[in-house]
């Protein structure tokens, strides 16, 4: 019998990272355990959490007497623990393909500040904001929109042959501005409708674990 998996999350269902970990899980097709934690309350403070976690983050990943935090590096245990074929891959098989699709997590974890800023995933999860974006903001979403045309084909439905975690990573960035009714290319609006009718991303709308 296989280790139990529980996958900690915020309460409130708008964390990306918990959303892309998720994913990740849906996506190997593994069985798993949702357990929310209340940012809010400062669940995530508290001392069993922080022992757990050792940096006391969400998303968390248990897995038997296991535990880690960090979406990435959930995703990427993920990916050795559980590998292909028996499992479906979260990222693509060649080389360059993989640095590629680890280059785009890495970008949409560290840049981009003023967008995920003023387009917080509330704008997807809740409600529209209806605060026009700063001359900052303009500037991160012209360039989320550059690198992403630059990646995208204009009929592109994933960032290479077949789907990959990056590409979840991408379709919600860019979904800040789509949902918001910012504007956006219609080739890439059209990527984001196609990622988001994936059924990993509608559970996660749905609150199916």
């Amino acid at each position: 019998m296989e280790d139990q998996i529980i996958l900690y999350i915020d309460s409130n269902y708008v964390s990306p990272y918990a959303m892309w970990a998720f994913v990740a899980l849906k996506e190997k097709r593994l069985a798993f355990a949702l357990k929310t934690v209340d940012l809010a309350a400062k669940q995530h403070r508290e001392a069993g959490y922080e022992r757990l976690t050792l940096t006391g983050k969400v998303p968390a990943l248990v897995h038997g007497d296991f535990a880690l935090a960090e979406s990435s590096a959930i995703i990427e245990y993920l990916e050795d623990v559980f590998p292909a074929p028996a499992h479906p891959p979260l990222y693509p098989a060649g080389a360059q393909q993989r640095a590629r699709a680890r280059q785009i997590q890495a970008w949409l974890r560290s840049d981009l500040t003023a967008l995920r800023e003023e387009r917080p995933t509330t704008v997807i999860f809740r409600e529209p904001s209806p605060k026009p974006l700063s001359e900052a903001g303009r500037a991160a979403a012209n360039k989320l929109v550059h690198v992403a045309a630059s990646l995208l084909g204009e009929d592109a439905v994933n960032l290479f042959d077949d789907w990959c975690i990056a590409d979840t990573e991408l379709a919600l960035t860019l979904n800040r501005l789509v949902a918001n009714g910012d504007p956006v290319p219609e080739s890439l609006r059209h990527y984001v409708q196609t990622q988001w009718a994936r059924p990993s991303v509608q559970s996660w709308q749905r609150r199916e674990a």
